[in-house]
């Protein structure tokens, strides 16, 4: 489940991914994250992905940031 997509949302997410330099073809990814705990968050598995999971929490992270939402 991911947050409902808002015009508020929408600029969250790019700010975020722009901050953190997650490209703009990477973002559907981190919506799914949105709806979740942290606990529930993908770990870095030490692959070199790309994106890695580390930065979709840090994109993840930074729009509840800028929402205002605390989800820890």
């Amino acid at each position: 489940m991911s947050l409902p997509s808002t015009p508020e949302l929408e600029a969250a997410l790019l700010q975020a991914s722009a901050e953190m330099g997650l490209q703009e073809y990477y973002r559907d990814i981190v919506r799914p994250l949105l709806g979740v705990g942290p606990d529930r968050w993908p770990r870095c598995c030490g692959g070199s992905c790309e994106p890695c999971a580390e930065t979709l929490i840090r994109v993840a992270r930074r729009v509840h940031v800028l929402l205002g939402i605390d989800v820890e």
